[in-house]
C-alpha cells in the first residue's frame, strides 16, 4: 500500500476518529501514538504498518508535538492535503475547547480558597507524573539505564547529561545546544555525503529575527508560542523547559504555581499534552491569547509534516538524517530532565506536597494501568481535605 492506494475508510470517518481521539485519549504522547497504532493499523487497517512507521519517524524528525505530527501525517496518507488539515484540526480542537473552559474557570475561581487547594494537591501530582515521564522518554530514546547502554551510546547520555546540567544552570532551554548535539552525532555516527547544508536552512530562517520582536502582547505571544512549535523536539512534555524558560523566566506572563497549574492542566485533558499553551495564552490575553497561542504553536509542526510528507521516504533512509535526529533528542530530553529538577525544586514547598509527588511517582510504577487523569482526581481531592479540613 502506498499513497496512491485508493483509501478504505472515507475522510468523513478518519475525521470522525480523530474527534473522539482528541476527546477521549488520555496519557500523553506515547500513549496517543500506542492508540493511533492499535486503531488504524491493527484494528481497522486503514494505515499500513510502513505507512505508520514512515510518519512516527517524520514526526519524531520534525520539530513539534509528535502525537499531533503522527495524526496529520496519518491523514496526509490518503486525503493529501485536506486529510493531513482536518485530521490535524479534529485532534485538537476538542482539548482546545477544554483548557478554554477550565481556563475561564481559574480566572473566576482561582483566587478562591477551594480552587488554591486543588491545585495544590494537583500540581504535586503533577511533579510525580512528569519525572516518570522523563523517565520513560529517556529509557525509550536513548537506553536503559545499565552499564551496557552507557557503553554502546555514551555520546547520546554525553548529551543528555550535559543538557541536564545547562538547563538547571542557566534555567532556559538551548536551541543552539540541540543543533549542535544533533550536528556533532550526525558527523560521528554518519557523515553526510551530500549536500546536507540545506537540510539545515530551515533552522537558521526561522531564528532570524525571532528573539528580538517588539509589539502588543498578542504578537509578542505569537512569536514566542511559534518559536516554541518551531524549535522543540520530541513529545509534548519535551515542550515544558522551552515555556518555563518564557512564560515565567524571560516575560513573566505567569507566576511558578501559575506555569505548574497549566501543566496539570494539559494532564487532566485528553489530546495532546502541548495544548496547554491554549490555557496559558488564555491566561495572559483571554480569548485572543488562547488562540494565537494555540495556532502559533501548532502551525509550524504542521508545515514540517505535510512539506517533507511526499518525499519522506527516500529522507526517512537517510542515515545522517537519523543520526542527527538521535543527537537532538538526546539533549532535548536532559533538557526535560533538568526544566523537571528546576520546577521540583520550586513546587516540592513542604512534606505533604513531597508526599503527595512521591505517591503519584510511585502509583504509576506500580500500577501501569492506572492513567494520569485518576491520579490527578485523587491529588484534587486530597489538596481539597489538607487545606480546608486539616
Amino acid at each position: 500500500m502506498n499513497m496512491e492506494t485508493k483509501p478504505v475508510y472515507s475522510l468523513r470517518q478518519l475525521i470522525f476518529y480523530f474527534l473522539k481521539l482528541g476527546t477521549t485519549g488520555f496519557g500523553g504522547p506515547v500513549a496517543l501514538v500506542g492508540y493511533m497504532h492499535k486503531d488504524l493499523v491493527e484494528k481497522r487497517q486503514w494505515i499500513s504498518d510502513e505507512e505508520y512507521k514512515q510518519g512516527l519517524a517524520l514526526a519524531q524528525l520534525a520539530p513539534g508535538p509528535l502525537a499531533a505530527q503522527l495524526g496529520i501525517y496519518l491523514g496526509f496518507v490518503h486525503y493529501r492535503m485536506i486529510g493531513a488539515t482536518l485530521a490535524g484540526l479534529a485532534f485538537v480542537i476538542p482539548s482546545f475547547i477544554m483548557v478554554v473552559i477550565l481556563g475561564m474557570a481559574y480566572k473566576l475561581y482561582g483566587g478562591l480558597n477551594w480552587m488554591q487547594a486543588v491545585f495544590y494537591g494537583v500540581g504535586a501530582a503533577v511533579i510525580g507524573i512528569i519525572i516518570m515521564s522523563s523517565y520513560k522518554l529517556t529509557t525509550k530514546s536513548i537506553g536503559k539505564f545499565n552499564v551496557q547502554s552507557f557503553k554502546t551510546n555514551w555520546l547520546l547520555w554525553l548529551f543528555f547529561l550535559s543538557a541536564i546540567a545547562i538547563t538547571i544552570i542557566t534555567e532556559q532551554e538551548q536551541v543552539l545546544l540541540f543543533v549542535a548535539a544533533g550536528l556533532l552525532y550526525m558527523f560521528v555516527k554518519a557523515p553526510p555525503k551530500i549536500r546536507t547544508n540545506k537540510m539545515l536552512n530551515p533552522l537558521i530562517i526561522l531564528q532570524i529575527g525571532f528573539w528580538n520582536y517588539e509589539s502588543s502582547t498578542l504578537s509578542k505571544i505569537a512569536i514566542f508560542f511559534t518559536k516554541a512549535g518551531a524549535f522543540v523536539f520530541g513529545s509534548g512534555l519535551a515542550i515544558v523547559p522551552f515555556l518555563h524558560a518564557g512564560v515565567v523566566t524571560e516575560n513573566h506572563w505567569l507566576t511558578e504555581q501559575q506555569f505548574i497549574d497549566a501543566v496539570a492542566v494539559a494532564m487532566i485533558t485528553p489530546g495532546p499534552v502541548v495544548i496547554t499553551v491554549g490555557f496559558i495564552g488564555y491566561l495572559v490575553a483571554g480569548f485572543p491569547g488562547a488562540s494565537v497561542a494555540a495556532l502559533a504553536t501548532f502551525l509550524p509542526c504542521y508545515l514540517f509534516t505535510v512539506l517533507p510528507a511526499p518525499y519522506f521516504k527516500k529522507i526517512a533512509k537517510n542515515q545522517s538524517i537519523k543520526a542527527f535526529v538521535d543527537g537532538i533528542t538526546a539533549a532535548v530530553i536532559g533538557a526535560l530532565v533538568g526544566a523537571v529538577i528546576v520546577i521540583t525544586v520550586r513546587t516540592i514547598t513542604d512534606i505533604t506536597s513531597a508526599a503527595i509527588a512521591i505517591a503519584s511517582l510511585g502509583a504509576l510504577i506500580y500500577f501501569k494501568k492506572m492513567q494520569e487523569p485518576y491520579i490527578i482526581l485523587i491529588a484534587a481531592i486530597l489538596g481539597i481535605i489538607i487545606k480546608l479540613f486539616l
